[in-house]
């Protein structure tokens, strides 16, 4: 592997780079609520060769959203679904926005 690989993780989203506990000291939160939203099918952490958790910033940023609306009194379950909807939801604007963009482009145009 070289430097160039190694620093081109830095940039990935999806790298599992954080271990538990530096996880739960990011967000100020327990590993125990880490553990809770991947029973809770949220995020699933990568595991190392030596079975430990590993997160990627993607998945921290969920848990902050997750751990935001636990903040609120939201029941960790419903913040789970809540989050997981909010992503449907936006994946579901983003087909859209596609396709439309993709029918107007298709549509011919006349002349007057």
């Amino acid at each position: 592997m070289t430097a160039d690989d190694l620093f081109g993780r830095l940039d990935d989203d999806d790298y599992p780079a954080y271990t538990m506990g530096r996880a739960a000291e990011i967000l100020g939160t327990t590993q125990s609520f880490l553990r809770a939203i991947g029973e809770a099918r949220l995020i699933t952490p990568l595991r190392s060769a030596g079975g430990h958790r590993r997160y990627s910033r993607y998945q921290l940023r969920v848990a902050a959203r997750a751990r935001e609306l636990v903040d609120h009194g939201t029941p960790i379950e419903a913040a789970c679904r809540i989050i997981i909807l909010e992503d449907q939801l936006e994946e579901a604007q983003r087909l859209n926005a596609e396709y439309r963009r993709t029918a107007a482009s298709g549509t011919p145009t006349t002349a007057a």
